[in-house]
């Protein structure tokens, strides 16, 4: 009877009094259960610590009702009557450490592919400005960790800024490197591996990366193109977006755009919840988020939580961080572990919190929310000589003189990880993963590689349908810079001069070309975190991304090359009628393809704005040097000629000479004009005639005022420009551009190892 009435206690701590050696005032009970309301409530474990208050009042909130064999509606999250618990994730003296910078700040995790700014969270701890000599060189970010999150329960990470909330996530999401990572995270007793838990599992980022004018409806339903199987029905996917849209309490905003600083669109809380919800469109038996209330009013905060409580419900085991919650919020969650420096300090119902500090000696106030004095009274304790220690300490001794409770085997799954899984996506858990049931094997895609280039072009070109001044103000500056070379250059003639102008206007328009490509740079990097919080679990593959860009990317540059093609061809007076028309534009689209190529690739391989306009046009300057314009081939220096054949500017720059001058026929040199240019050509035209006429009978030649001496070819091989034909330099130009897209290919998979080390 003493052990039954401790596990009820265990269960229902407002049934117990405070500690003798605390004087606190006893809470407000309710009548003491019956002996049959007892044994029932130990056999069935289904009270909720965390649905009840201080005072003993339970805040309850709507509920879907759960499907046959779903989790039960127990605010505590607990088992409903006769129902086996089919997932328990259990992680156990997790320890991460990083090593310490020589100024005194820390590694924060270093290694592992290119971090992400938004992902440097406050609890990468930083030492102080002028370390101890005799300090550590490592800095353990946790320390001996453990715990358990059980399905259909809300696990709550919480802690002052720094105390390592973030990595525990990371931690247990498979975010960190498992050679750095020391300790073990099983589900249902079995490890964890990379696809397993990729599959079945989603990670929501503490900032909200979404395409800011997709609509809400729009946003689910691309994510449900993403992660949800071909075999599934339109229809199906369809009624899954309705579903969510209800669940995440979204239907009068379904229609609205989600909007940025520029377009006005939902708020902030349905903007977190559209996070939330492009992340479980598969419905998920793992989700993790980063301090998904961070940032929100408390209301907006307590929607979010509650769409979260909704989650778990459905049989999922949802884990987050969260920073400072209220009292409500609180009686929300299931399990809450309480960490100051990468520590334990409390791990257990969040109801537990009085009784806890109470028997440490420091009783929680009646009037005061118990998070926040959890905190406070943290903090102070970190400001002291002996730090955090004495709590952690005390939590051990804690936790082992509450061991054991008899509900542990009520809690324990019946079923293998296999077995749990092919029965939780027989009840509708986990649509990606639809195959387990039948072949056992999960699948890190949920669609074909050409699919999710479908969807993804499809998304791609609705946003920059929906923005047509970025591609307008393109088109301007191509039809403007046209405009100026044409008025400049207009209707060169076929002399000397008409020649050397030639080779002017083509190595502008050929470099403008590719400067022109240099505005493409922050398209990827705006969508640089949607990108990689997309791939992180699975969305869609690196080659399908790389492929849609490519895809979308070309009508444009169809249209602009046309545009500056038709502005200068006519107006110039360039060669070869329609065939060199024809010519000149392919030219101009296989640089436009090149160049976009190029930027594309340093946007996937440079993270910020500003850094990569100064390489790309530093790079582009001396890819202009090096054409060929400047300085003849046969004139550069052995030692720079190597980068002469790497200038993307010279294979178009040498198509569309080849093109201009490369026909026959052309005359650019007739009689004394060949002392234009030198300074013989400020003499007189019958001085001109008598020399002529010298030199003619010196040579034994007749050059007459009408004959010519230099054709179209005599000016390529005066410029050097002999080794390659037209054709063969747009070939040269365009698979630059594929080039290009390849090393961006591969800038991605390098570069999204989204692991710390």
């Amino acid at each position: 009877m003493h052990a039954m009435a401790r596990a009820v206690q265990d269960r229902l701590p407002f049934l117990a009094s405070p500690p003798a050696a605390v004087p606190a005032p006893a809470p407000a009970r309710r009548r003491n259960p019956s002996l049959s309301e007892m044994l029932s409530l130990v056999s069935a474990a289904t009270v909720d610590p965390a649905g009840t208050d201080d005072d003993g009042s339970v805040f309850s909130i709507p509920m879907p009702q759960p499907a046959p064999g779903g989790v039960g509606d127990d605010n505590a999250g607990g088992a409903a009557p006769g129902r086996t618990i089919q997932f328990r994730l259990v992680f156990t003296d997790l320890t991460y450490s990083v090593r310490r910078a020589r100024h005194g700040g820390d590694v924060g995790g270093g290694g592992g592919g290119l971090r992400l700014p938004l992902q440097l969270r406050s609890d990468r701890v930083t030492a102080a400005a002028a370390p101890d000599a005799h300090a550590p060189r490592t800095k353990a970010l946790l320390g001996c960790v453990s715990g358990e999150a059980r399905e259909g329960e809300i696990l709550a990470v919480m802690g002052a800024s720094g105390s390592g909330k973030s990595t525990l996530i990371d931690a247990l999401a498979n975010r960190i490197s498992r050679d750095a990572l020391k300790g073990t995270v099983t589900l249902n007793g079995e490890p964890l591996t990379g696809n397993i838990l990729k599959s079945m599992s989603a990670y929501v980022m503490q900032d909200d990366l979404l395409f800011p004018m997709l609509t809400v409806t729009e946003t689910l339903s691309f994510a449900a193109d993403f992660r949800l199987p071909r075999s599934l029905s339109a229809a199906k996917k369809r009624a899954r977006v309705q579903a969510l849209i209800d669940q995440l309490g979204l239907r009068a905003a379904a229609n609205t755009i989600i909007g940025d600083e520029g377009h006005r669109g939902v708020s902030g809380g349905e903007r977190r919840r559209v996070s939330i919800g492009t992340d479980i469109i598969h419905d998920p038996i793992l989700l993790f988020l980063d301090e998904p209330t961070s940032g929100l009013d408390s209301t907006s905060a307590f929607m979010v939580v509650k769409v979260l409580r909704r989650i778990a419900e459905s049989g999922s085991i949802v884990i987050t961080s969260i920073h400072q919650p209220s009292q409500r919020i609180l009686g929300l969650l299931d399990r809450l572990i309480l960490l100051s420096g990468g520590r334990t300090v409390f791990s257990g119902a969040p109801s537990a919190l009085p009784a806890y500090f109470a028997e440490f000696g420091y009783p929680v106030p009646d009037d005061e929310n118990r998070a926040e004095f959890a905190l406070d009274l943290i903090r102070e304790l970190e400001a002291s000589p002996t730090g955090t220690k004495p709590l952690a300490d005390f939590h051990r001794t804690w936790k082992l003189m509450h061991a054991g409770s008899p509900d542990a085997a009520a809690w324990a799954p019946t079923m293998s990880l296999k077995e749990a899984i092919s029965a939780s996506v027989s009840r509708g858990k986990l649509v990606s993963g639809a195959d387990v049931a039948t072949t056992g094997e999960m699948h890190t895609y949920a669609n074909p590689f050409w699919v999710e280039m479908k969807v993804l072009t499809k998304r791609s070109a609705i946003n920059t349908r929906r923005m047509p001044e970025l591609f307008l103000i393109r088109l301007g500056a191509v039809v403007v810079t046209g405009g100026i070379l044409a008025t400049v250059f207009f209707r060169l003639d076929q002399s000397p001069k008409g020649a050397q102008e030639r080779l002017g206007f083509f190595a502008f328009a050929m470099s403008t070309m590719f400067y022109t490509c240099a505005d493409a740079l922050p398209v990827f990097l705006q969508e640089r975190y949607v990108f990689l919080r997309e791939t992180a679990y699975g969305a869609y593959r690196h080659v399908s991304y790389v492929l849609s860009n490519a895809i979308v990317s070309f009508p444009p540059l169809l249209v602009l090359s046309l545009a500056f093609a038709f502005t200068t061809f006519f107006a110039v007076g360039l060669a070869g009628g329609a065939s060199g028309f024809a010519f000149y534009t392919l030219a101009i689209l296989a640089s436009f393809w090149a160049g976009s190529g190029f930027v594309t690739f340093l946007s996937g391989v440079i993270p910020h704005v500003m850094i990569g306009y100064t390489v790309v046009v530093a790079i582009l300057a001396y890819f202009l040097l090096f054409s060929g314009f400047f300085i003849n081939r046969d004139r550069i220096p052995a030692y720079w000629l190597w980068f002469h054949y790497l200038s993307l500017v010279k294979y178009p720059f040498e198509g569309v000479l080849q093109n201009e001058f490369g026909r026959g026929g052309e005359c650019f040199v007739r009689g004394a004009q060949i002392f234009d240019n030198s300074p013989l050509g400020a003499l007189p035209e019958a001085v001109k005639e008598r020399v002529l006429a010298s030199i003619s009978a010196a040579l034994g030649v007749g050059i007459g005022a009408d004959t010519c001496v230099a054709t179209g070819r005599t000016v390529l091989r005066q410029t050097a420009v002999t080794q390659l034909g037209k054709w063969e330099c747009l070939l040269v130009t365009a698979a630059w551009g594929f080039f290009f897209r390849i090393l961006f290919y591969f800038s991605l998979v390098l570069g999204s190892k989204n692991k710390r080390r």
